[in-house]
């Protein structure tokens, strides 16, 4: 190696330890970052909306809602009247019932047989059972609130069993058994939100699903309250859970199924109205009405819907079935 390269070698040498030198006595001036944050917004369920505008208050009074058709004698099963709806049923061998598997404990899949279950199910089972003399000839079609109707008037479904309210409005495109369920709406709150009556819930964020009747009397009552909707209960309860929520309002049956699933809620304050539940048929198939209202005035009489009550509403005391009234 050459006297001059090592000389060049020997000079970066240095450069370099000096350069080291100053940078190991300069003060550099670091700037304190930000703690770390834990804080993050929860994620929204599908298709939840916000500042909702209820329907005008529910009413059955003034058209009659719920007076229903008068039963023609039940048929035997298997032996339905050539050319009914009832017939047609038959021949294709099942009976189509839209509802859903997220209202506990009126219809619901049981996580361990994975048979759906709940007191609507029973009323679709004594259906069937009236057509075929089998009660498990059903093909079941989950539904939401908002596409309930549509599904009779598109034929998707031959019938809904799914916590449908009997109106005035409703009527208007669907048909309607006699009710089969008398149901009281009511609110579900955290018991340590300080929501103990419908007054409380002025300012307060108030979630229901879309389509449904519940908002329309909050509304009515306190009218400072806001709304969130959502397609399920589950969604609702999801949101209170994350704070996005501070009430839920629906019937007493869904109400005590969510609150099965949370031991931190309860349903508080007075009833808010009654909503009376029928099994939805399409529009003009009164035969249909006709038979299925025979269906339900037979299992009143030999028992069944006291039955069905006692294993699925029990939790919300004793229960009876609603009084019945035909108009023809």
């Amino acid at each position: 190696m050459t006297d001059r390269r090592i000389r060049l070698l020997a000079l970066a040498g240095s450069i370099c330890t000096a350069a080291v030198v100053v940078a190991g006595c300069a003060t550099e001036t670091v700037s304190p970052a930000d703690p770390p944050s834990t804080t993050a917004n929860a994620p929204l369920p599908p298709d939840v909306t916000f500042g909702a505008q209820p329907d005008a208050p529910t009413s059955t009074a003034e058209c009659n809602a719920t007076a229903g058709l008068r039963p023609d004698p039940l048929p035997e099963p298997r032996q339905m009247p050539p050319g009914s709806t009832m017939d047609r049923i038959a021949k294709r061998g099942r009976l189509v019932v839209g509802t859903d598997l997220g209202s506990n404990p009126l219809s619901f899949r049981d996580p361990i047989s994975g048979d759906v279950k709940g007191f609507d199910i029973d009323v679709a089972h004594w259906i069937s059972a009236a057509i075929f003399g089998d009660p498990n000839l059903i093909e079941y079609r989950m539904i939401t609130n908002d596409n309930r109707s549509e599904a009779l008037e598109n034929g998707t479904v031959d019938i809904v069993v799914k916590t449908m309210s009997i109106t005035c409005d409703r009527l208007k495109t669907v048909s309607f058994s006699v009710p089969y369920y008398a149901a009281s709406q009511q609110i579900l709150a955290y018991r340590n939100s300080g929501i103990s009556q419908a007054s409380d819930l002025a300012g307060k964020n108030v979630c229901a699903t879309r389509s449904s009747t519940s908002i329309a009397r909050v509304q009515e009552a306190v009218p400072s309250a806001k709304f969130i909707t959502t397609a399920s209960w589950a969604d609702c309860l999801v949101m209170m859970q994350q704070g996005q929520v501070d009430a839920i309002t629906s019937d007493d049956p869904i109400l005590a199924g969510i609150a099965a699933q949370d031991p931190w809620v309860q349903v508080v304050g007075d009833s808010l109205g009654t909503e009376y539940y029928g099994v939805g048929i399409p529009k003009g198939q009164d035969d249909l009405v006709r038979f299925v209202n025979g269906v339900l005035a037979a299992r009143e009489a030999d028992g069944s819907w006291q039955r069905s009550y006692n294993e699925w509403l029990s939790i919300l005391g004793p229960g009876y079935p609603p009084p019945t009234t035909y108009r023809d």
